[in-house]
């Protein structure tokens, strides 16, 4: 077995030791393939702790969870999750320090957080009033249905209980929509499906990260197929849940791909790739040229390119065809790209380390980190690719920009696109010039 394997190994079976509850307990052992199933697919009340092996306090909270976890048996669940091992579970959740409890009750996307004490009677007390909330709700009829409507017709902010999925109906539809520049995803569900309950926590988690990553390009919404039937009518809609693509001008046409969060993703960021123009090739002229196009960028990518005397306009456009080439390639990444003439733009190149490797040359900056990786291979579309792709997955050597600040960016006049011309010299007239009679000619 490789000696990296091993490892691997034996730190899952250090962090495996390390639980705080087994199998014999009543706490039910909660992980990012179970979660799911148990927490958010359940129509029970869940008190749910997200614990780190090594921290006191929840060593000391162990055998009140446990006693809770015993005398809540058969009428609320109680779970744990190892958030230090399942980190992913304690970010979707916001949870910041240890031990935490969350109390998914009705909406299981917008759990409440549990501001009770730590002994076992607290915590038995606290979830036996949030049960008799929630069958409250239920009997008024404020509980269930889909966690959607608190979207409202704009969308809403947030990340979690659906906020950022849409509440579409037959009054708002073609207007937000069908009238949008903007791509759709929408879903058609009715409330009594069990397929369109399990998908609504992907659904809701796709629509936040979509949203970011495409800055509201690509929106998710979903429809009450049962309560408005017109779209659904419209829309030939025979099955729960059923969900279409819409682009401006375009006709629907079905989704056709898997119902997890990242294949929803992966399905927005293509149709958002599809969808826009390559960013633009920036010449840096002076600081706002090189803040407006970093700022909200991940990655900018400068390029420093030969002085036009050594090209011509015909060699430059060479080079810039390149980077249009590889910026179309990434430009679902959103990243900035930018290009200065060698020597425009000197303190940005010693910052970079630029010269030393000749033009062109380029680098990626991570303005927000002040880190910077150099293209070592060839100003070419596969060295470039190469480049990029490696640190997109997060490799590739970096360092950190020289003092930790952008550097000074200079004024210059943008070019004209026309080949260079060298300076013209002066003519000396030198005919009124006296030469020294003693000056032999033949010395010319």
């Amino acid at each position: 077995m490789p000696p990296f394997l091993v490892g691997l190994l034996g730190c899952t079976l250090v962090l495996s030791a390390q639980a705080l509850y087994s199998s014999n307990d009543d706490v039910v052992e909660l992980t990012p393939s179970n979660f799911n199933k148990e927490v958010l697919q359940s129509d029970g009340l869940w008190l749910v702790e997200f614990y780190a092996p090594w921290c006191g306090h929840c060593k000391n909270l162990v055998p009140e969870w446990k006693k809770a976890a015993s005398a809540l048996k058969g009428v609320v669940k109680v779970g744990a999750v190892d958030a230090d091992q399942h980190r992913s579970l304690g970010g979707q959740y916001g949870v910041k320090g240890f031990p935490t409890i969350k109390i998914f009750g009705a909406n299981k996307n917008s759990p409440d957080e549990y501001q009770g004490g730590r002994t076992s009677q607290a915590i038995v007390d606290g979830a036996l009033n949030a049960l008799k909330s929630l069958v409250k709700d239920r009997l008024s009829g404020k509980a269930g249905g889909s966690s959607y409507k608190q979207s409202g017709g704009g969308g809403g902010g947030g990340s979690s209980g659906g906020k950022d999925v849409v509440e579409l109906t037959d009054d708002n539809f073609d207007k937000l929509v069908l009238g949008s520049d903007d791509v759709w995803m929408v879903e058609f569900f009715a409330p009594w499906c069990g397929h369109c309950k399990n998908l609504e926590p992907e659904w809701a988690a796709a629509a936040s990260s979509v949203k970011d990553q495409t800055k509201g390009k690509v929106k998710l919404g979903a429809v009450d197929a049962t309560v408005h039937q017109g779209l659904a009518s419209r829309y030939g809609i025979r099955g729960f849940p059923t969900i279409k693509i819409f682009r401006k001008g375009e006709q629907p046409e079905d989704y056709q791909g898997g119902r997890s969060r990242d294949d929803i993703i992966n399905t927005a960021m293509d149709l958002f790739s599809d969808n826009i123009p390559p960013p633009e090739l920036v010449e840096i002229l002076n600081e706002d040229s090189v803040k407006k196009t970093c700022e909200d960028s991940q990655l900018c990518v400068i390029a420093v390119l030969p002085h036009i005397l050594d090209t011509g306009a015909a060699g430059r456009n060479a080079y810039l065809d390149v980077m249009l080439k590889m910026a179309d390639k990434y430009k679902k990444k959103m990243w900035g790209w930018l290009w200065a003439e060698a020597g425009a733009q000197m303190d940005l190149e010693a910052a970079l380390g630029i010269g030393g490797f000749g033009y062109p040359a380029m680098a990626a900056i991570n303005t927000r980190k002040m880190k910077f990786a150099l293209l070592r291979g060839s100003f070419s579309e596969t060295g470039i690719h190469d480049f990029l792709r490696e640190l997109s997955v997060g490799r590739g050597s970096t360092a950190t920009l020289g003092g930790g600040n952008m550097p000074k960016i200079s004024s210059v006049e943008p070019w004209d696109g026309k080949d260079g011309q060298l300076p013209v010299e002066e003519d000396y007239d030198l005919s009124d010039v006296d030469l020294d009679e003693d000056f032999d000619k033949d010395e010319l």
